[in-house]
């Protein structure tokens, strides 16, 4: 049997969200989704938790003044059966294109606890995988919780083995190996339009674009894969809602350095164009066979290792709140089932798009 690699184009949406509104955002999406697959994409990626906006608040001020924005964020985040995701799906399955997508989750289970979490939809809408931040980075943990490993996982698709991790992720060596171990081709990483840690002007301000462009090439160079990457942008709105709360935030927002759109082959050649200071779409051509040379040079999940040295063991075990024991009466059957509000619904409300307008553009 002939090995098949699979070529394409990418689109990487270096974009706004329309700042804590779920429901425009998703609009945008489903726009953007048709732009494009107009343009000739098969796979389109949006930036970290693009929907319904990055909380980048926490870094602008004291927790004791963000209660609003927080309050705001989570009665827009979304479970993945919820309105705007199935729009987004829709929309993907209306254009025939997989869409990697940002959102913050939230759980039936509590009303506070909220995910950075990002989906990979098919080009049917179906969910191919569904992956929560391990850990917040930094002043994220005073907005998300830690994730599980559930998410962990490289989908085969016609497009290749497609895997995701979401920002300061793609900083942990072992959840990168974790997708390289499982024939990953395509890469998608996330990020937000700016990630400040210090006023611009003291020295050892963190620069989001160099960061992104080391983590990015790291990946790609060491995977052999193709690293799509999708930045948020900061429009005026999102910038006026921050100012309107801390005039102060202005110059924070203005001086640090913005998030980087670009997509990386797998010899860290850059494909395309790049995209910062401004919104647009991103195109670049993917063509997973240009990953089978370099892979003579070092393959870290095949010969370029000691499996007898080195033992790597990732636990997938969704990690539920509480898990139900029912006894059913009159047979004296037991059920145990995780609760299933931990933001995965049945399956049949997860993938059924039944009775829902699909119809062509």
């Amino acid at each position: 049997m002939t090995i098949q690699y699979p070529a394409f184009k990418a689109a990487a949406c270096h974009t706004s969200s329309v700042f804590l509104d779920a429901e425009k955002t998703a609009e945008k999406a489903c726009d953007l989704i048709a732009e494009a697959a107009r343009g000739g994409a098969e796979l389109v990626v949006f930036p970290e938790s693009f929907l319904p906006g990055f909380p980048i608040w926490a870094a602008l001020q004291a927790p004791i003044y963000n209660h609003g924005f927080f309050r705001a964020l989570v009665a827009e985040a979304q479970k993945i059966y919820d309105p705007a995701i199935r729009s987004i799906r829709m929309a993907a399955r209306r254009q025939g294109v997989f869409v990697s997508l940002g959102f913050t989750e939230g759980t039936d289970a509590s009303v506070g606890c909220i995910w950075n979490s990002n989906l990979l939809i098919g080009d049917d809408g179906s969910i191919l995988n569904h992956h929560r931040k391990l850990v917040p980075t930094f002043y994220e943990k005073l907005i998300w919780a830690n994730g599980d490993a559930r998410g962990l996982r490289v989908s085969q698709t016609r497009l290749g083995k497609l895997g995701m991790l979401i920002c300061g992720e793609n900083t942990n060596p072992l959840s990168r190996y974790a997708l390289m171990a499982q024939g990953e081709q395509v890469h998608i990483s996330s990020y937000p339009p700016i990630w400040p840690t210090r006023p611009p002007s003291e020295e050892g301000a963190y620069d989001l674009r160099r960061a992104i462009e080391i983590r990015a090439g790291a990946h790609a160079f060491e995977a052999k894969v193709f690293n799509i990457v999708a930045s948020g942008f900061v429009d005026a709105a999102m910038r006026e809602a921050l100012g309107n709360v801390n005039r102060a935030s202005l110059d924070i927002i203005d001086g640090s350095p913005r998030g980087v759109s670009l997509v990386l082959d797998p010899s860290c050649n850059i494909v395309g164009e790049v995209l910062s200071e401004h919104e647009g779409i991103l195109y670049a051509d993917i063509d997973t066979a240009k990953g089978v040379e370099p892979k003579q040079f070092h393959d870290v999940v095949g010969y370029y290792n000691r499996f007898d040295i080195f033992d790597v063991t990732v636990n997938r075990t969704p990690q539920e709140p509480a898990h139900f024991v029912e006894h059913l009466a009159g047979d004296g059957a037991v059920t145990k089932a995780p609760s299933g509000l931990n933001g995965y619904a049945d399956a049949r409300d997860v993938d059924d798009l039944s009775g829902i307008g699909l119809h062509a553009e």
